[in-house]
Protein backbone atom coordinates (compact mmCIF):
# COMPACT_ATOMS: atom_id res chain seq x y z
CA UNK A 1 0.00 0.00 0.00
CA UNK A 2 1.48 3.31 -1.20
CA UNK A 3 2.48 5.45 1.72
CA UNK A 4 0.37 8.49 2.28
CA UNK A 5 2.05 11.83 1.49
CA UNK A 6 2.00 14.92 3.11
CA UNK A 7 0.09 17.28 1.69
CA UNK A 8 3.65 20.14 2.41
CA UNK A 9 5.98 17.42 0.54
CA UNK A 10 5.95 19.24 -2.50
CA UNK A 11 6.93 22.58 -0.33
CA UNK A 12 9.47 21.14 1.55
CA UNK A 13 11.15 19.28 -1.32
CA UNK A 14 11.01 22.09 -4.17
CA UNK A 15 14.25 23.84 -5.07
CA UNK A 16 14.81 27.40 -2.91
CA UNK A 17 15.60 30.23 -5.38
CA UNK A 18 18.97 31.69 -4.73
CA UNK A 19 18.88 35.58 -4.44
CA UNK A 20 21.70 36.93 -6.69
CA UNK A 21 23.31 40.18 -5.79
CA UNK A 22 25.22 42.07 -8.20
CA UNK A 23 23.00 41.82 -11.40
CA UNK A 24 23.11 45.55 -12.43
CA UNK A 25 27.25 45.04 -13.05
CA UNK A 26 27.29 41.68 -14.15
CA UNK A 27 27.98 42.09 -17.84
CA UNK A 28 28.52 46.04 -17.80
CA UNK A 29 31.19 46.31 -15.30
CA UNK A 30 34.06 46.07 -17.90
CA UNK A 31 37.76 46.21 -16.30
CA UNK A 32 36.69 49.53 -13.84
CA UNK A 33 39.48 49.44 -12.12
CA UNK A 34 42.04 48.91 -14.84
CA UNK A 35 40.35 51.61 -16.80
CA UNK A 36 40.47 54.28 -13.99
CA UNK A 37 44.53 53.52 -13.91
CA UNK A 38 45.10 53.88 -17.39
CA UNK A 39 42.89 56.96 -16.85
CA UNK A 40 44.76 58.24 -13.96
CA UNK A 41 47.72 58.28 -16.00
CA UNK A 42 45.80 60.22 -18.59
CA UNK A 43 45.01 62.72 -16.52
CA UNK A 44 48.64 63.02 -14.96
CA UNK A 45 50.49 63.70 -18.73
CA UNK A 46 47.47 65.99 -19.31
CA UNK A 47 48.69 67.84 -16.19
CA UNK A 48 52.52 67.92 -17.02
CA UNK A 49 51.75 68.97 -20.75
CA UNK A 50 49.92 71.69 -19.45
CA UNK A 51 52.90 72.86 -17.05
CA UNK A 52 55.60 72.12 -20.04
CA UNK A 53 53.10 74.19 -22.29
CA UNK A 54 52.43 77.13 -19.90
CA UNK A 55 56.87 76.97 -19.28
CA UNK A 56 57.47 77.21 -23.13
CA UNK A 57 55.21 79.96 -22.87
CA UNK A 58 57.30 81.76 -20.35
CA UNK A 59 60.15 81.17 -22.05
CA UNK A 60 59.05 82.33 -25.40
CA UNK A 61 59.69 79.47 -27.03
CA UNK A 62 56.52 78.26 -28.83
CA UNK A 63 57.47 79.53 -32.33
CA UNK A 64 60.80 77.99 -32.56
CA UNK A 65 59.52 75.30 -34.38
CA UNK A 66 57.52 76.87 -37.46
CA UNK A 67 55.84 73.88 -38.86
CA UNK A 68 53.24 71.29 -38.36
CA UNK A 69 54.61 67.55 -38.88
CA UNK A 70 52.57 65.56 -36.88
CA UNK A 71 54.80 62.28 -37.72
CA UNK A 72 58.20 63.38 -39.09
CA UNK A 73 58.06 66.20 -36.32
CA UNK A 74 58.53 63.40 -33.79
CA UNK A 75 62.33 63.26 -35.32
CA UNK A 76 64.89 66.17 -33.84
CA UNK A 77 67.37 67.69 -36.03
CA UNK A 78 70.01 65.20 -36.00
CA UNK A 79 73.01 66.99 -38.19
CA UNK A 80 74.54 70.38 -38.30
CA UNK A 81 72.50 70.83 -41.16
CA UNK A 82 69.77 69.99 -39.56
CA UNK A 83 69.73 72.79 -37.00
CA UNK A 84 70.90 75.29 -39.77
CA UNK A 85 67.62 74.62 -41.59
CA UNK A 86 65.32 74.77 -38.95
CA UNK A 87 67.57 77.90 -37.50
CA UNK A 88 67.12 79.85 -40.97
CA UNK A 89 63.28 78.91 -40.53
CA UNK A 90 62.91 80.78 -37.39
CA UNK A 91 65.11 83.75 -38.70
CA UNK A 92 62.55 84.25 -41.39
CA UNK A 93 59.55 84.94 -39.18
CA UNK A 94 58.97 88.82 -36.71
CA UNK A 95 59.37 86.92 -33.77
CA UNK A 96 62.71 86.76 -34.30
CA UNK A 97 63.39 90.11 -36.36
CA UNK A 98 62.11 92.11 -34.18
CA UNK A 99 62.45 90.56 -30.58
CA UNK A 100 65.40 87.55 -30.87
CA UNK A 101 68.12 89.06 -33.19
CA UNK A 102 70.56 88.40 -31.00
CA UNK A 103 70.31 85.13 -30.95
CA UNK A 104 72.64 82.73 -32.14
CA UNK A 105 72.68 78.54 -33.06
CA UNK A 106 73.38 77.87 -29.24
CA UNK A 107 70.19 80.12 -28.53
CA UNK A 108 67.75 78.61 -30.74
CA UNK A 109 68.55 75.14 -29.40
CA UNK A 110 67.48 76.35 -25.89
CA UNK A 111 63.71 77.23 -27.34
CA UNK A 112 63.70 74.72 -29.73
CA UNK A 113 64.00 71.35 -27.24
CA UNK A 114 61.16 73.09 -24.69
CA UNK A 115 58.76 73.29 -27.96
CA UNK A 116 59.81 70.08 -29.17
CA UNK A 117 59.41 68.45 -25.69
CA UNK A 118 56.20 69.84 -25.88
CA UNK A 119 54.86 68.67 -28.72
CA UNK A 120 56.14 65.44 -28.24
CA UNK A 121 54.36 65.01 -25.00
CA UNK A 122 51.37 65.55 -26.99
CA UNK A 123 52.19 62.69 -29.14
CA UNK A 124 53.18 60.46 -26.14
CA UNK A 125 49.70 60.97 -24.61
CA UNK A 126 47.91 59.92 -27.89
CA UNK A 127 49.89 57.11 -28.44
CA UNK A 128 48.57 55.92 -24.43
CA UNK A 129 45.58 56.63 -25.07
CA UNK A 130 44.94 54.73 -28.20
CA UNK A 131 47.11 52.05 -26.86
CA UNK A 132 44.89 51.88 -23.62
CA UNK A 133 41.80 52.70 -25.35
CA UNK A 134 42.40 49.55 -28.12
CA UNK A 135 43.75 47.25 -25.43
CA UNK A 136 40.55 47.58 -23.38
CA UNK A 137 38.13 47.74 -26.72
CA UNK A 138 39.25 44.32 -28.53
CA UNK A 139 39.24 42.27 -25.03
CA UNK A 140 35.89 43.75 -24.45
CA UNK A 141 36.84 45.16 -21.14
CA UNK A 142 34.55 48.23 -21.34
CA UNK A 143 31.73 48.90 -18.86
CA UNK A 144 28.26 49.29 -21.01
CA UNK A 145 27.57 52.35 -22.25
CA UNK A 146 31.22 54.21 -21.83
CA UNK A 147 32.64 53.47 -25.37
CA UNK A 148 31.71 56.31 -27.15
CA UNK A 149 33.26 58.35 -23.99
CA UNK A 150 36.59 57.15 -23.65
CA UNK A 151 36.55 57.25 -27.61
CA UNK A 152 35.54 61.03 -27.48
CA UNK A 153 39.21 61.30 -25.31
CA UNK A 154 40.83 60.50 -28.10
CA UNK A 155 39.21 63.18 -30.70
CA UNK A 156 39.11 65.77 -28.59
CA UNK A 157 42.71 64.65 -27.89
CA UNK A 158 43.82 64.90 -31.96
CA UNK A 159 41.56 68.18 -31.84
CA UNK A 160 44.04 69.85 -29.42
CA UNK A 161 46.30 69.19 -31.88
CA UNK A 162 45.10 70.90 -34.86
CA UNK A 163 44.45 73.89 -32.05
CA UNK A 164 47.84 73.73 -30.89
CA UNK A 165 48.99 74.53 -34.83
CA UNK A 166 46.13 76.83 -35.36
CA UNK A 167 47.76 78.87 -32.27
CA UNK A 168 51.32 78.93 -33.19
CA UNK A 169 51.03 79.98 -36.93
CA UNK A 170 48.90 83.07 -35.28
CA UNK A 171 52.44 83.66 -34.39
CA UNK A 172 55.00 82.50 -37.66
CA UNK A 173 54.13 85.56 -39.60
CA UNK A 174 56.60 87.25 -41.70
CA UNK A 175 56.05 91.36 -42.43
CA UNK A 176 52.98 91.78 -39.65
CA UNK A 177 54.94 92.31 -36.60
CA UNK A 178 53.93 89.52 -34.61
CA UNK A 179 56.15 88.49 -32.19
CA UNK A 180 53.53 86.00 -30.08
CA UNK A 181 50.65 83.66 -30.86
CA UNK A 182 47.15 85.37 -30.93
CA UNK A 183 45.65 85.35 -27.23
CA UNK A 184 42.28 84.26 -27.97
CA UNK A 185 43.65 81.06 -29.27
CA UNK A 186 45.74 80.58 -26.59
CA UNK A 187 42.93 80.71 -24.89
CA UNK A 188 40.96 78.56 -27.25
CA UNK A 189 43.76 75.52 -26.50
CA UNK A 190 44.06 76.04 -22.79
CA UNK A 191 40.73 76.19 -22.35
CA UNK A 192 40.30 72.51 -24.79
CA UNK A 193 43.36 71.64 -22.30
CA UNK A 194 40.93 71.94 -19.37
CA UNK A 195 37.82 70.44 -20.61
CA UNK A 196 39.56 67.12 -21.45
CA UNK A 197 41.68 67.08 -18.08
CA UNK A 198 37.39 67.67 -16.64
CA UNK A 199 36.50 64.81 -18.12
CA UNK A 200 39.15 62.86 -17.35
CA UNK A 201 38.45 63.61 -13.92
CA UNK A 202 34.68 62.65 -14.23
CA UNK A 203 35.12 59.77 -15.54
CA UNK A 204 38.28 58.93 -13.08
CA UNK A 205 35.23 59.64 -10.52
CA UNK A 206 32.77 57.33 -12.13
CA UNK A 207 35.25 54.43 -12.93
CA UNK A 208 36.33 54.55 -8.33
CA UNK A 209 32.62 53.42 -7.86
CA UNK A 210 30.61 50.56 -9.01
CA UNK A 211 27.65 50.73 -10.95
CA UNK A 212 25.52 49.85 -8.75
CA UNK A 213 27.08 51.64 -5.70
CA UNK A 214 26.07 55.12 -8.14
CA UNK A 215 22.75 54.39 -8.92
CA UNK A 216 21.81 53.88 -5.44
CA UNK A 217 23.33 57.07 -4.38
CA UNK A 218 22.11 58.85 -7.46
CA UNK A 219 18.83 58.68 -4.78
CA UNK A 220 20.56 61.30 -2.48
CA UNK A 221 21.29 63.41 -5.31
CA UNK A 222 21.98 66.88 -3.46
CA UNK A 223 19.95 69.10 -6.61
CA UNK A 224 20.57 72.41 -5.37
CA UNK A 225 23.84 72.00 -4.24
CA UNK A 226 24.76 69.89 -7.37
CA UNK A 227 23.39 72.86 -9.76
CA UNK A 228 25.34 75.76 -7.61
CA UNK A 229 28.77 73.68 -7.88
CA UNK A 230 27.83 73.54 -11.52
CA UNK A 231 27.48 77.31 -11.62
CA UNK A 232 30.69 77.25 -9.67
CA UNK A 233 32.09 75.03 -12.68
CA UNK A 234 31.39 77.07 -15.38
CA UNK A 235 32.70 80.71 -13.94
CA UNK A 236 35.68 78.87 -12.87
CA UNK A 237 36.01 77.68 -16.54
CA UNK A 238 35.69 81.17 -17.55
CA UNK A 239 38.24 82.94 -15.06
CA UNK A 240 41.10 80.53 -16.03
CA UNK A 241 40.06 81.32 -20.21
CA UNK A 242 40.70 84.90 -18.78
CA UNK A 243 43.61 83.85 -17.36
CA UNK A 244 44.62 82.87 -20.49
CA UNK A 245 44.22 85.60 -22.34
CA UNK A 246 46.39 87.45 -19.70
CA UNK A 247 48.77 84.97 -20.24
CA UNK A 248 48.65 85.65 -23.77
CA UNK A 249 49.48 89.06 -23.90
CA UNK A 250 51.91 89.15 -20.95
CA UNK A 251 49.02 91.40 -19.05
CA UNK A 252 50.07 90.20 -15.14
CA UNK A 253 53.02 92.25 -15.84
CA UNK A 254 51.28 95.38 -16.94
CA UNK A 255 50.25 96.75 -13.60
CA UNK A 256 51.98 95.61 -10.89
CA UNK A 257 50.25 97.19 -7.56
CA UNK A 258 47.37 96.02 -5.65
CA UNK A 259 44.61 96.41 -5.08
CA UNK A 260 44.75 99.32 -7.93
CA UNK A 261 46.08 99.52 -11.06
CA UNK A 262 48.41 102.13 -11.25
CA UNK A 263 46.95 103.50 -8.41
CA UNK A 264 43.57 103.57 -10.22
CA UNK A 265 40.97 101.62 -9.29
CA UNK A 266 40.50 101.52 -13.32
CA UNK A 267 43.58 101.17 -15.50
CA UNK A 268 44.16 104.60 -17.50
CA UNK A 269 45.57 102.05 -20.34
CA UNK A 270 42.34 100.11 -20.38
CA UNK A 271 41.36 101.30 -24.30
CA UNK A 272 44.30 102.36 -26.24
CA UNK A 273 43.24 100.29 -29.45
CA UNK A 274 40.84 100.78 -32.26
CA UNK A 275 38.17 99.52 -32.52
CA UNK A 276 36.87 99.29 -28.98
CA UNK A 277 36.54 95.56 -29.14
CA UNK A 278 40.39 94.37 -29.43
CA UNK A 279 40.85 95.58 -26.17
CA UNK A 280 38.67 93.00 -24.75
CA UNK A 281 41.73 90.57 -26.17
CA UNK A 282 44.73 93.05 -26.59
CA UNK A 283 44.62 95.89 -23.84
CA UNK A 284 47.31 94.54 -21.30
CA UNK A 285 45.29 97.27 -18.81
CA UNK A 286 41.68 96.71 -19.24
CA UNK A 287 42.85 92.62 -20.00
CA UNK A 288 43.91 92.45 -16.15
CA UNK A 289 41.37 94.49 -15.05
CA UNK A 290 38.76 91.79 -16.22
CA UNK A 291 40.75 89.25 -14.62
CA UNK A 292 40.70 90.57 -11.84
CA UNK A 293 37.14 92.08 -10.87
CA UNK A 294 36.34 88.11 -12.06
CA UNK A 295 38.36 86.94 -9.50
CA UNK A 296 36.66 88.65 -7.05
CA UNK A 297 33.10 87.84 -8.52
CA UNK A 298 34.50 84.03 -8.81
CA UNK A 299 35.58 84.57 -5.20
CA UNK A 300 32.06 85.96 -3.89
CA UNK A 301 30.36 83.09 -5.47
CA UNK A 302 32.49 80.17 -4.37
CA UNK A 303 31.98 81.06 -0.59
CA UNK A 304 27.92 81.07 -1.49
CA UNK A 305 28.27 77.59 -2.88
CA UNK A 306 30.73 76.69 0.27
CA UNK A 307 28.44 77.75 2.47
CA UNK A 308 25.80 75.63 0.66
CA UNK A 309 28.23 72.78 1.12
CA UNK A 310 28.64 73.11 4.63
CA UNK A 311 25.11 72.44 5.45
CA UNK A 312 25.40 68.85 3.45
CA UNK A 313 24.03 65.77 5.37
CA UNK A 314 27.17 64.06 3.99
CA UNK A 315 30.67 63.86 5.79
CA UNK A 316 32.83 64.03 2.58
CA UNK A 317 30.29 65.80 0.56
CA UNK A 318 31.51 68.62 3.20
CA UNK A 319 34.88 68.06 3.12
CA UNK A 320 34.73 68.19 -0.61
CA UNK A 321 33.60 71.74 -0.53
CA UNK A 322 35.97 72.77 2.25
CA UNK A 323 38.87 71.74 0.27
CA UNK A 324 37.54 73.70 -2.88
CA UNK A 325 37.33 76.30 -0.72
CA UNK A 326 40.82 76.20 0.97
CA UNK A 327 42.35 76.04 -2.70
CA UNK A 328 40.23 79.01 -3.80
CA UNK A 329 41.95 81.15 -1.20
CA UNK A 330 45.48 79.63 -1.58
CA UNK A 331 44.69 80.56 -5.55
CA UNK A 332 43.67 84.37 -5.04
CA UNK A 333 46.59 84.92 -2.31
CA UNK A 334 48.98 83.27 -5.07
CA UNK A 335 47.29 85.54 -7.89
CA UNK A 336 47.86 88.70 -5.65
CA UNK A 337 51.11 87.57 -5.33
CA UNK A 338 51.85 86.87 -8.93
CA UNK A 339 50.82 90.58 -9.68
CA UNK A 340 53.04 92.31 -7.47
CA UNK A 341 56.01 90.42 -8.53
CA UNK A 342 55.69 91.05 -12.18
CA UNK A 343 54.56 87.40 -13.03
CA UNK A 344 58.29 85.45 -12.46
CA UNK A 345 57.52 82.30 -14.29
CA UNK A 346 58.45 80.24 -11.05
CA UNK A 347 55.66 82.09 -9.32
CA UNK A 348 53.35 82.24 -12.75
CA UNK A 349 53.53 78.31 -13.60
CA UNK A 350 52.48 77.55 -9.67
CA UNK A 351 49.42 79.70 -10.22
CA UNK A 352 48.16 77.99 -13.40
CA UNK A 353 49.19 74.49 -11.58
CA UNK A 354 46.94 75.12 -8.56
CA UNK A 355 44.11 76.43 -10.72
CA UNK A 356 44.54 72.44 -12.24
CA UNK A 357 43.90 71.46 -8.14
CA UNK A 358 40.99 73.66 -7.96
CA UNK A 359 39.50 72.73 -11.11
CA UNK A 360 39.90 68.87 -10.01
CA UNK A 361 38.81 69.71 -6.41
CA UNK A 362 35.50 71.81 -8.10
CA UNK A 363 34.55 68.71 -10.17
CA UNK A 364 35.30 66.56 -7.23
CA UNK A 365 32.78 68.18 -5.00
CA UNK A 366 29.95 68.20 -8.08
CA UNK A 367 30.23 64.69 -8.18
CA UNK A 368 29.74 64.26 -4.47
CA UNK A 369 26.89 66.33 -4.98
CA UNK A 370 25.53 64.37 -7.54
CA UNK A 371 26.52 60.73 -6.34
CA UNK A 372 27.09 61.21 -2.33
CA UNK A 373 29.26 58.51 -0.26
CA UNK A 374 26.48 57.51 2.09
CA UNK A 375 27.37 57.90 5.66
CA UNK A 376 26.01 56.87 9.41
CA UNK A 377 24.64 59.40 12.32
CA UNK A 378 27.79 59.83 13.25
CA UNK A 379 29.59 60.92 10.22
CA UNK A 380 31.36 58.12 8.98
CA UNK A 381 31.12 56.29 5.91
CA UNK A 382 28.20 53.21 6.16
Amino acid sequence: MAKNRSIFEEVETTEKQVVETGVIDRGRGGARGAIRVWLIMLFTLVVVMIAVGGLTRLTDSGLSITEWRPFTGAIPPMTAADWESEFAKYQAIDEFRIQNSWMELSDFKVIYWWEWGHRQLGRVIGVVWAIGFFWFLLRRKIPTGWTPSLLGLGVLGGLQGAIGWWMVASGVTSGEGMVDVASYRLATHLGLAFVILGLLAWYIYHMGRAERDLMQARRDKEAKLFSMSTGLMHFAFLQILIGALVAGIDAGRSYTDWPLMGGQVFPASAFIFEPWWRNLFESPGLVQFVHRVSGYLLAIFAVVVWMRGRRSAHLNTRFAFNSVMAAMALQIALGIVTVVYGAPWQVAIIHQLLAVVLWALILRARFLAAYPLATSLRGKIA
